[in-house]
């Protein structure tokens, strides 16, 4: 496996002075995702945790609706990781390929159709009870988890915590993403759906980790910073609490408000 961090040359600005050294960076690095022999997609993330990553993008994008579907992840080569469905699960590649790369930054850029970017997700049944308390303690918990953040103050995260504020996972990746895919894949080993479950991000909350967060059964998505108009069109559509502003002395509750307890 890649390491996530590598140390490059840098030269510092202090006033008039400049003066060399060495920096630890992220690295950001290319992995294909193959469905049989036939490449669906080439997604951009940060090395690390990539059975994961595999797993929860073939989830969340619908490749798979059931971890069981999927029998095993394949490394095929450097950085390519090859599907392998169970024999009565039949998919057509072309319906999930992508035409381009999709960045750090943007998952759904490059889908062969803006059809494919909602993907049938139907509203979440139950009516949830969020003690607020727990969710106003959440990013400094999963703050003390990214380790390489801390080394490079470079990379999102991405925690799946209990109801009750039990932490299950956190995932980090350059790309927000990617880091739900990681702790959405890891998760999914251990159970599915994530129904009782409260999904973190480090950053903004935008429309994809809301649908991210709907295919796999998340009812309460919280944002240390603010949510897109669409997430939270698709929060309230689904059923989704949607959090966002996240400190610790409160936050703003986009959708779901009625469900705080």
């Amino acid at each position: 496996m890649s390491d996530p961090i590598r140390d490059v040359e840098v030269t510092r600005v202090t006033g008039t002075r400049t003066e060399p050294g060495s920096d630890p960076v992220v690295v950001e690095a290319p992995i294909e995702i193959r469905l049989g022999t036939t490449p669906v997609a080439v997604l951009m993330r940060t090395p690390g945790e990539d059975e994961d990553l595999v797993r929860g993008f073939a989830l969340t994008e619908g490749i798979v609706l059931r971890p069981d579907e999927l029998v095993a992840v394949d490394a095929v080569g450097d950085d390519r990781y090859r599907l392998v469905l169970r024999d009565d699960v039949a998919v057509d590649p072309e319906r999930f390929r992508r035409n381009l790369s999709a960045t750090s930054s943007c998952g759904v850029c490059g889908k062969a159709s803006i059809d494919a970017v909602r993907i049938a997700t139907p509203p979440i049944d139950g009516d949830v009870v969020v003690p607020r308390d727990v969710v106003a303690g959440l990013a400094r918990r999963m703050r003390r988890h990214q380790p390489v953040f801390d080394r490079t103050g470079g990379l999102h995260a991405a925690a799946l915590f209990g109801l009750d504020g039990t932490l299950h996972v956190v995932r980090e990746d350059i790309g927000r993403h990617n880091a739900v895919d990681k702790a959405i894949g890891r998760r999914a080993t251990v159970r599915w759906r994530l129904l009782d479950e409260i999904l973190l991000v480090s950053g903004r909350v935008s429309f994809e980790i809301v649908q991210k967060a709907g295919v796999a059964g998340v009812r309460v998505v919280a944002g240390i910073s603010a949510p897109s108009s669409l997430a939270i069109d698709l929060a309230r559509e689904l059923g989704i609490v949607l959090v966002a502003f996240l400190r610790d002395d409160g936050f703003s509750v986009y959708s779901g408000a009625n469900r705080l307890g």
